[in-house]
């Protein structure tokens, strides 16, 4: 669907196939791309925007058409590279996430080996943390809630157990 300037609107009719092959806006297999001008300068970009998301998950250049005025069009190849690229990015995004709110430490006291977990929840209102603590077997020895700011070091964890797993401060 196209408004009154030709431009190639987001919302799809009622009823109408969710997948779109426009030349500046594609939708299909939950991404939808859209070759936007560029705010920075004269050229243009691109956006990929996953289903449901307000934000898009990647922003890049966009290359000239021949005219050298108008943005080349998207095509299936471009789009589909375009999907892995912004999936890529996404799990990049969600692993880094993930590696700030859950960290591990092995450490050794006396002759056990005590896996030490810190795992935060980033919650606005009332953030939280839990110290866990597992042996070899994989099975709980302790676990306390610490402060979201608590700091997991080789150090901290090896003092937690020495101390019988007293909540730490």
């Amino acid at each position: 669907m196209t408004d009154q300037a030709g431009t190639a609107q987001d919302t799809p009719e009622p009823g109408r196939d969710p997948r779109t092959q426009d030349p500046r806006l594609w939708r299909d297999d939950g991404w939808t791309a859209r070759v936007i001008k560029n705010i920075d300068d004269e050229g243009w970009a691109v956006e990929m925007v996953k289903d449901g998301e307000a934000e898009p998950a990647l922003t890049g250049p966009w290359t000239m058409g021949r005219d050298k005025k108008n943005p080349k069009p998207l095509d299936a190849f471009a789009f589909s590279t375009l999907v892995k690229t912004a999936s890529e990015v996404l799990a990049r995004h969600e692993q880094h996430t993930h590696a700030m709110l859950h960290k591990s430490i092995d450490v050794t006291v006396g002759t056990k080996r005590i896996t030490v977990n810190l795992d935060i929840e980033p919650d606005e209102d009332n953030p939280s943390a839990r110290l866990t603590a597992l042996d070899e077997g994989g099975d709980q020895l302790a676990s306390v809630v610490v402060a979201p700011a608590f700091k997991l070091t080789r150090a901290s964890a090896t003092s937690w157990v020495e101390k019988d797993f007293k909540a730490p401060r």
